[in-house]
């Protein structure tokens, strides 16, 4: 499993509050295939509606899932030039990772 981290930015077009609709609706769909307590233990991510951002970490498949489904689900809904998705991945260097992992874990949340 690779430790891609996915980090959405949305248009300001994009109302806040549906944003945050899309989401929940991708975690539906996740917990459909994964089941509420695994979605819960292994998907790990921050919404932040002021700043119409969204972390994933995608280091699990519960986390890959939700990229996936809320990438499709916010490009359908918002089009393609609404979001920006950047995909960041841990380099083989430890010094690096470090470096890298404070900002990411800075950003992240837990599902509860």
């Amino acid at each position: 499993m690779t430790h891609d981290t996915y980090k959405y930015r949305f248009d300001e077009s994009v109302p806040a509050q549906e944003l945050e609709d899309t989401f929940m609706l991708a975690m539906l769909a996740v917990e459909s295939l994964h089941g509420r307590s695994r979605v819960r233990m292994e998907s790990r991510f921050n919404l932040d509606k002021a700043r119409r951002t969204c972390v994933i970490d995608a280091s699990t498949d519960v986390g890959s899932d939700l990229a996936r489904i809320f990438t499709g689900f916010a490009t359908k809904e918002y089009g393609e030039r609404s979001v920006l998705i950047e995909r960041t991945q841990p380099s083989g260097c430890a010094c690096a990772s470090k470096h890298r992992a404070a900002p990411a874990a800075a950003t992240a949340g837990v599902a509860v």
